[in-house]
């Protein structure tokens, strides 16, 4: 009788061990599921980040037929296929290993925007842009923004109207594609245009091709309630910072200081903060607007 009731005994409590080891690892797997949700990029390190400036042509000898290096020399020089060539001296990093964003100043993460579902940001000193989803870098890039005469308005805007080719209204000569306003009265947008290596447009801001298609595609049209009054507005973008338009290129910087264009977490938080709240009530109105998949 004794070995029955022992007997009994483990086995209840084997039972119990086991139903508890079920609960456990469908507590995880819930856990996990949740984590899985949220869109988070594995981007490949450089072993090294350090440059060098070196004479364009003597360069493109040796390196032109290797497209994984011209892409990042393109970006590191703000810059594009055509205009590259142009160029006497150009910044070169030591090692290509990376993903670009590593050659660029962006940071991966960005806690403070981890409530934003999308963001656009166009850094005017290192004539980048990047994208946000959640906190979490999804696409970055060269820019070329306003020239001295014609700079880029600075401050929080949103994506509007977009057109896959439209004119420009500063010039009826000028095709601009895969372009999407965002300051409907001025005429000022992102497209894809010639990118000379320094800021030269009239106060858009300049995409290479796939950037300008990329961004067309991830930002959202603004929801109109009638012909002259916004419903909802779009995707927010903010243009930031200040250009020197009288010193040298500052990505040349780099070959003395590798982070000498870092744009810290701490910098996206200070130029956000102000328009957090405008973003996040747009943001609110867009995800409870029944029309917003039109």
């Amino acid at each position: 009788m004794k070995k029955l009731y022992y007997t009994a005994n483990a086995l209840l409590l084997l039972m119990l061990v086991l139903l508890g080891s079920c609960k456990k690892t469908d507590t995880i797997t819930l856990t996990e599921n949740k984590k899985e949700k949220k869109k988070v990029i594995e981007y490949k390190k450089p072993e090294t980040v350090s440059y060098q400036v070196e004479k364009t042509k003597e360069w493109l000898k040796l390196n032109e037929a290797d497209s994984s290096k011209m892409d990042i020399v393109y970006a590191l020089n703000r810059t594009d296929k055509a205009n590259f060539k142009k160029l006497d001296s150009v910044v070169i990093p030591a090692d290509f290993s990376g993903d670009l964003v590593y050659y660029l100043p962006f940071p991966i993460h960005v806690s403070a925007l981890e409530e934003v579902s999308k963001i656009i940001l166009f850094s005017y000193p290192t004539q980048t842009f990047a994208a946000y989803e959640n906190g979490e870098l999804v696409r970055t890039g060269p820019t070329n923004m306003g020239r001295k005469k014609d700079p880029t308005p600075t401050g929080l805007f949103f994506t509007n109207w977009k057109a896959e080719k439209t004119t420009s209204t500063f010039n009826d000569e000028w095709d601009l594609k895969w372009n999407f306003n965002i300051e409907n009265k001025l005429g000022v947008g992102f497209h894809e245009y010639d990118l000379p290596g320094y800021p030269a447009s009239h106060s858009c801001l300049r995409l290479l091709e796939k950037d300008a298609k990329y961004l067309y595609k991830f930002a959202d049209e603004w929801i109109l309630k009638d012909k002259e009054n916004v419903k909802v507005k779009g995707t927010p973008v903010i243009v930031f910072g200040s250009y020197d338009f009288d010193g040298p290129k500052p990505w040349l910087k780099l070959a003395s200081d590798p982070e000498a264009l870092n744009i810290s977490q701490g910098n996206i938080e200070n130029t956000v903060k102000p328009y957090l709240k405008e973003i996040l009530e747009n943001q609110n109105l867009r995800e409870a607007d029944p029309t917003k998949t039109l």
